[in-house]
């Protein structure tokens, strides 16, 4: 089978990528800057008709993941490239899907998890689940990720595609061994002894294991009746400070030095990112992907990071 995946490029690319390509499937990534890889690159503006549109022909299915990074200060200049680059991307997919003479069979288009209100009281799952933007002194810069989050979910909905079913991916942080991805960061800061609780530690950090992602995206493509917004997490979401302890203790680590809220302000400007993605509560839980039978091989946390401490480290 054919897989097309529009800005596969990165760590979520990468892993899909190489995922079909080791079951022997034939695998396209378009990049605004194709590189050598184990897979076909084809180059593609993520805005526009092209050569491009061929590769969607045929296509067991089509995964969407093009988007510029988050991990930037929320400048107004910044701001309209995050946006655009996810609604734009979205609409030129949609519109190669409708031109198709045979159009891939799924579309899946990435989300996130963002997209749901910074809470505690209770999870977020896909039916009851409360959607962000109207929380009491959210400051600025989480209303900006939640009012994105929604733009991106309507360019999907409003792509017209009777042939091909739409599933929205509301991913949260796909954890892997692999250099440079978030799991990688985190492990970093843990050995550096800096990988303290952040801010009061309360906030929930919803994740999910690398390979609990890799096989609900196969349940997704295989079956039918999931269409709309899919929540691909782990079912058990837990507060930062719980976190990082089980990721301390995963890497034989006993001293994590926490960080003030204030600290992690100057931080996050030096970095030139935003703490929105450290402080903002993400409790988020798979109801569809539960209530349909699918069994996660690392449901938790602790599991979860001793495995993935003892590959990145081979």
């Amino acid at each position: 089978m054919k897989f097309v995946i529009p800005g596969g490029s990165g760590q979520v690319g990468t892993l899909l990528a190489r995922h079909f390509q080791q079951k022997g499937d034939e695998v396209i990534v378009l990049s605004r800057d194709p590189r050598p890889a184990p897979w076909r690159s084809v180059r593609w503006d993520a805005r526009t008709s092209g050569p491009w549109e061929a590769e969607l022909n045929g296509a067991e299915a089509v995964i969407n993941l093009a988007g510029r990074s988050v991990n930037c200060r929320y400048a107004l200049a910044n701001r309209w490239a995050i946006l655009d680059s996810r609604v734009e991307s979205t609409q030129a997919v949609g519109a190669a899907i409708a031109r198709a003479e045979h159009p891939p069979r799924v579309w899946l288009q990435m989300s996130t998890a963002t997209i749901y209100a910074h809470r505690f009281d209770a999870p977020n799952d896909e039916a009851t689940g409360i959607l962000g933007g109207a929380e009491p002194n959210a400051p600025d810069t989480w209303r900006f990720s939640i009012d994105v989050a929604k733009a991106w979910e309507s360019a999907l909905e409003e792509a017209v595609t009777p042939a091909t079913r739409k599933v929205a991916l509301r991913s949260a942080m796909v954890m892997s061994p692999d250099r440079g991805g978030v799991f990688d960061v985190l492990l970093g800061l843990v050995r550096r002894r800096l990988g303290g609780r952040a801010g009061d530690g309360s906030q929930f950090v919803s994740w999910i294991h690398e390979s609990d992602f890799l096989r609900s995206v196969e349940c997704l493509l295989e079956r039918s009746e999931y269409t709309g917004a899919v929540n691909l997490c782990s079912p058990n979401p837990l507060p930062n400070t719980e976190f990082m302890a089980a990721l301390r203790s995963a890497a034989r680590v006993r001293l994590g030095l926490p960080a003030k809220r204030w600290m992690l302000e100057i931080g996050a400007w030096f970095l030139r990112t935003e703490t929105e993605l450290i402080l903002k509560s993400r409790r988020v839980t798979p109801g569809r992907l539960l209530a349909s039978g699918f069994c996660f091989e690392f449901p938790e946390w602790p599991d979860a990071a001793k495995e993935l401490v003892r590959r990145h480290g081979q």
